[in-house]
């Protein structure tokens, strides 16, 4: 079931690329159908999950791929993965369905996507270091062609920029991952057994090193301050589906290497390291509301919220190392706070991203200051924009809050200094407020005028992703169920 839901979509990508005289409408409907059928697969396999026992997965499958290293196609989820992988195929139905209308190529962007969907629903899944390693890296190949082949701007720049960064990032996690190899015994690749393994521990030198290795490489992909400066120039010029997808999904790519790899791998150099995993946190928080304050570009300002959203989950894990006292159900609300928040802004984030590709396509930028009173020529616009900036800020009934609110009370309670953080949540309300006012409100004027309102294909892509995001607000119970008795066996992991 795993591997169909990992590799159906790259079959359908091949199948494009092998029918040169399908055509352009063809072709964009067959995305649409592809997406929609393995998002039906990824709720089939939600409906049928089962938590498994500690140091297990569900729905495992595997296969001998590289015997002489000890490495194999080994795939199976868990509480911390199967929430990613739902949100993967639901971002990427949203993007098929406001790519209808795309007339730029559309049957090879159609392959492309499609490709990428399988690379990271494959690492979500995947439960060996070097498989892992793969998709990770295929990830930026595929992005890397996204903005180059679809972007606007200064496309080329951006997406070599992106491209050298987070493959420097991913030389560092592999030499983390070979570490890790090389202390293992027997020497594995297997995520499961290292797990159960933690081969480091004890080592406190060697486990130091093959952390910052592994923290340098996830810290790039999520990414963190300092190494954020690839992040805006990258969404800033990326197409608007190239965004949501960088935005929604690649960026989870870091944090879940977090809490599937570096904290249960070596939870003793995780705790040793962990309040300088909070400061790198708090500093993201604080950093990335700030920057997005200072924009004036709509996309740049969504992106340093990334920056700062992301931020949330660096300090909920990091809190999470933190042992001391009776702290162990705190931190678990903090690690479930934090997928909780990748889920969240996974879809929130990629609604307005798509909210900006409107104003681009509608207007050809996306200065702020070039709009004014946009509510009314394009009052659904408005009104899924609000629900956007209101969900990012963290308003209750929203899945913002839901994440927000289990990361503050878990980390506060395991680390109180953690509550700085919390000027975060009031400057990214005022951002999303300016921005609403700006945009929005006041009288028609400048790009504003004529300013067609969202088309069918785009209601349907940004609508869905923000309804789930109310449904996750109001409804958290069926989410929270799969993600807590996983966060409880990390947190176990990391204390022992």
């Amino acid at each position: 079931m795993l591997s169909l839901i990992v590799f159906l979509p790259l079959a359908a990508a091949l199948a494009l690329m092998a029918l040169p005289r399908l055509g352009d409408g063809a072709a964009r409907w067959a995305w649409v159908a592809v997406a929609a059928v393995d998002l039906a697969l990824v709720a089939a396999l939600w409906l049928a999950y089962e938590p498994p026992v500690a140091g297990r997965l569900a729905f495992e499958e595997r296969a001998q791929w590289i015997p002489g290293v000890n490495s194999s196609y080994h795939v199976g989820v868990d509480g911390l993965s199967l929430p990613l992988v739902a949100m993967t195929a639901v971002v990427f139905l949203a993007c098929a369905v406001f790519a209808l209308r795309s007339n730029d190529r559309p049957r090879t962007q159609a392959a492309l996507f499609l490709f990428l969907q399988s690379v990271s629903l494959g690492l979500f899944v995947a439960a060996d270091l070097i498989l892992f390693f793969l998709f990770f890296d295929l990830s930026i190949v595929g992005m890397y062609f996204v903005i180059a082949g679809w972007g606007h701007g200064d496309a080329g720049r951006s997406a070599l920029k992106f491209f050298l960064y987070t493959f420097l990032g991913s030389l560092a996690l592999l030499a983390g991952f070979i570490g890790l190899y090389v202390a293992a015994d027997p020497h594995t690749f297997d995520m499961v057994d290292l797990a159960e393994q933690t081969p480091l521990t004890g080592s406190s030198t060697a486990g130091a090193l093959v952390l910052a290795a592994i923290l340098l490489g996830l810290a790039v992909k999520t990414p963190t301050v300092p190494f954020h400066t690839w992040l805006p120039p990258a969404h800033t010029d990326a197409p608007a589906i190239g965004s949501a997808v960088l935005a929604g999904v690649l960026l989870k790519m870091g944090t879940y290497g977090f809490v599937r790899i570096a904290m249960p791998m070596l939870p003793e150099a995780w705790r040793a390291w962990a309040w300088v995993i909070v400061v790198v946190g708090i500093v993201s928080v604080v950093y990335g509301a700030l920057v997005a304050l200072a924009q004036t570009d709509f996309k740049r300002m969504v992106a340093y919220t990334s920056v700062n959203h992301m931020g949330y989950v660096v300090l909920a894990v990091g809190a999470a190392g933190i042992v001391a006292g009776d702290t162990a159900q705190a931190r678990s609300v903090a690690v479930t706070g934090a997928v909780t928040q990748m889920v969240s802004h996974g879809l929130v984030t990629a609604a307005l991203f798509l909210v900006a590709g409107v104003m681009w396509d509608r207007a050809g930028t996306y200065d702020m200051g070039a709009y004014g009173g946009l509510a009314d020529p394009a009052p659904r616009l408005a009104a899924l924009f609000a629900v956007g900036a209101f969900a990012s800020l963290g308003l209750p009934g929203l899945s913002g809050f839901i994440a927000e609110f289990q990361i503050f009370t878990g980390s506060i309670a395991a680390a109180p200094v953690t509550a700085v953080a919390l000027l975060g949540i009031l400057i990214t309300a005022a951002l999303f407020l300016r921005a609403l006012q700006r945009i929005f409100t006041g009288a028609t004027q400048g790009a504003s005028a004529g300013f067609g309102d969202l088309r069918p294909a785009e209601l349907w892509a940004i609508g869905p992703l923000l309804a789930l995001s109310l449904l996750i607000g109001v409804l958290p119970r069926p989410l929270l169920d799969v993600i807590e008795p996983a966060a409880q066996v990390l947190v176990q992991l990391v204390g022992r």
